[in-house]
């Protein structure tokens, strides 16, 4: 009897105990629970709201050339037009100093000629003069041609000095490569990115209204009023690049690199042509430059998935920014 009455005691004790207990290690057990899913929630709010990629941007619409301007015109006889500084001033040198006289001194020799062709013929001058010296005729042949000299060369080397002046720090660099028979352009300051240059048919070309044996499919594109920094370089045989309005040629060499520069202050397509004997389809590897405002240089880096000089990538500051909160807490 007493061990059932025990037995029962024993029982409701363990009833009444049991409910309190279970509801202690429910609330025990909770905190534990949202403690151990906060860190991961907090972990991956940074990666449930991503920034969205910015859309990358349409290329431009390329500019039409005009005629006359950057390329060469039937019957014309001169240098094309100069958007340089360099070239304007070698322009000049050409138009103002070094054609008038050459065209002085062949004058001059062919009067001298038609001078002794008539003056000392056989019929007039039977017996010919036996003078050997002249001293005042000396000096002035001696003496006038020193100083032609002199006058051509202080702007000649005032031109040379200035094709081969250290290019600015704000140049925009560009690595041009010679190929049998096209060319190729690698933006090293806007992503590294490369474009190839091939010249149109003549129906290609006519159809996009661009000058015969010129025209190509991908223009190299700079930006107006900005220094540029031609590296020039071959993958096979020895190859020239040449802009004439801008007073630029530089030769292409394999396993070399050679650099010139320019600044064109005019926009505009201009055109140019390999001027190095490099294989049977030499005559077929144009140059079309496209000089283009600054904002649609930009724009068309973009398009072709360069980066902006000097600009940081987005990718790289959305992954540093999580990093740099957990740093700081």
């Amino acid at each position: 009897m007493i061990e059932r009455k025990l037995a029962a005691i024993i029982a409701a004790f363990i009833l009444a105990v049991t409910p309190a207990v279970i509801n202690a290690e429910s609330n025990v057990a909770a905190p534990v629970a949202a403690n151990a899913a906060a860190p991961a929630t907090a972990t991956a709010a940074p990666a449930a709201t991503p920034t969205a990629p910015a859309a990358t941007p349409a290329a431009p619409a390329s500019l039409k050339p005009t005629d006359g301007i950057g390329q060469p015109v039937a019957g014309y006889i001169g240098l094309q037009p100069q958007v340089t500084e360099n070239g304007r001033f070698a322009a000049w040198m050409h138009d103002w100093l070094l054609l008038p006289l050459i065209t002085f001194i062949s004058l001059f020799v062919l009067g001298l000629l038609f001078l002794v062709m008539v003056r000392y013929r056989r019929s007039a001058s039977p017996v010919p003069s036996k003078n050997s010296h002249n001293t005042l005729i000396e000096v002035i042949w001696t003496l006038v041609p020193a100083l032609i000299l002199m006058v051509v060369f202080v702007p000649s080397l005032k031109l040379l000095l200035a094709q081969y002046a250290k290019v600015p720090a704000n140049a925009v660099t560009i690595k041009v490569t010679g190929n049998q028979w096209y060319w190729s352009y690698k933006y090293p300051d806007n992503g590294d990115f490369e474009i190839v240059s091939n010249m149109l048919s003549d129906e290609q070309a006519k159809a996009a209204g661009e000058p015969r044996l010129l025209g190509v499919d991908n223009r190299l594109l700079v930006p107006v009023n900005t220094p540029i920094k031609i590296i020039t370089t071959s993958a096979d045989v020895i190859h020239s690049f040449v802009v004439p309005a801008f007073w630029t040629k530089m030769d292409a060499v394999p396993g070399r690199l050679n650099e010139t520069s320019f600044k064109a202050d005019q926009v505009g397509v201009y055109y140019g042509q390999c001027s190095a004997l490099c294989g049977a389809r030499h005559a077929y590897m144009p140059i079309a430059v496209e000089v283009v405002p600054q904002a649609t240089f930009n724009q068309w880096v973009l398009a072709h998935g360069g980066k902006l000089k000097g600009a940081v990538a987005p990718v790289a500051t959305a992954a540093a920014a999580p990093v740099a909160a957990l740093a700081k807490n």
